[in-house]
């Protein structure tokens, strides 16, 4: 009885496996995995070179757009340029992946309203998701910074630099030494942009308390003038604010200049270097630390003597 079992079974294990091998070694199969693997080749190959030529063209209308008559905003510009790019992209390759399911005999339609049903229940763990692309969508249309803006954006973690994309649901930022901030749109909670106005560099420097204010204001006065024309970062002649502050042993001069956005920086260290070397060479003292030795003994002498 337990021999007639086992032949049984094992009969059984050799049916199924000869149909096993039957259903991949069929002509019908292998002509199906060859003729759909050369359509999804052939799928996201075009896919790749439409998304690769669309960039191109829409990167040449804006650059068309910026050299017409016609004032627009370069950073505005910059940004609808990267999201357009992401939005083909996006569009794209999820028509290519619908196409790839086609190709494998996949009900797209079927799969697409089972997705619209489960949509319900996924979408309470994607509300983070949604805020993500509403606040970029509001970012974008209010024109709140640009690509291109140096911004501080204050999220769990604060990120300031230089914005080099867009996104609906993501911004890119790289900070001043190289690091690179990806901040989801909905975390954005306040933005500071440095990019909109003009900047203003104030400069202080200090000098001795001896020396003559007077000189220092007709010597710096005609410096400043000479500046925009060197510099065209430069919105106006520089100004000779004065005296900012005294103490003991130093006087604290403060020149203001206005800049185009983010130049102050620049302009700055220019100013302080020039000034440093105009002020030695009209004889006008630097400030430097001086110290009072106070000898309690000889005093105490003279005290004594007195």
């Amino acid at each position: 009885m337990a021999i007639h079992v086992v032949e049984k079974e094992t009969k059984e294990i050799i049916n199924i496996s000869e149909k096993i091998w039957e259903y991949f070694s069929s002509e019908d199969l292998w002509n199906f995995i060859v003729g759909a693997s050369i359509k999804i080749i052939a799928i996201f190959l075009l896919s790749y070179l439409i998304v690769f030529i669309g960039k191109r063209i829409i990167a040449r209308i804006f650059k068309l757009r910026m050299q017409s008559p016609l004032k627009y905003s370069e950073r505005r510009q910059q940004t609808l340029l990267k999201l357009s790019q992401s939005v083909l992209s996006y569009v794209v390759y999820f028509s290519a992946i619908i196409g790839a399911l086609s190709s494998l005999n996949i009900n797209v339609a079927g799969l697409l309203a089972g997705a619209g049903i489960a949509g319900l229940a996924i979408g309470f763990g994607a509300q983070n998701l949604v805020k993500d692309v509403i606040t970029g969508f509001f970012i974008i249309f209010e024109d709140q910074f640009g690509v291109g803006d140096y911004v501080r954006i204050n999220t769990s973690s604060a990120a300031e630099g230089t914005v080099t994309e867009i996104g609906l649901r993501t911004t890119k930022i790289v900070g001043t030494t190289g690091e690179v901030y990806i901040v989801p749109n909905g975390q954005i909670t306040e933005v500071v942009n440095f990019s909109l106005n003009n900047s203003k560099a104030v400069i202080d420097m200090q000098v001795g308390i001896e020396a003559d204010i007077e000189k220092i204001e007709n010597v710096m006065t005609e410096y400043l003038k000479t500046l925009p024309k060197q510099y065209e970062e430069l919105v106006d002649v520089p100004k000779f604010v004065g005296v900012q502050n005294v103490t003991g042993t130093e006087i604290t001069i403060r020149i203001v200049a206005e800049t185009k956005p983010q130049q102050h920086y620049g302009i700055a260290r220019i100013i302080r270097r020039d000034v440093k070397k105009i002020l030695e060479k009209n004889g006008i003292p630097m400030a430097y630390p001086k110290m009072m030795i106070y000898d309690s003994s000889k005093a105490m002498s003279r005290g004594d003597e007195n």
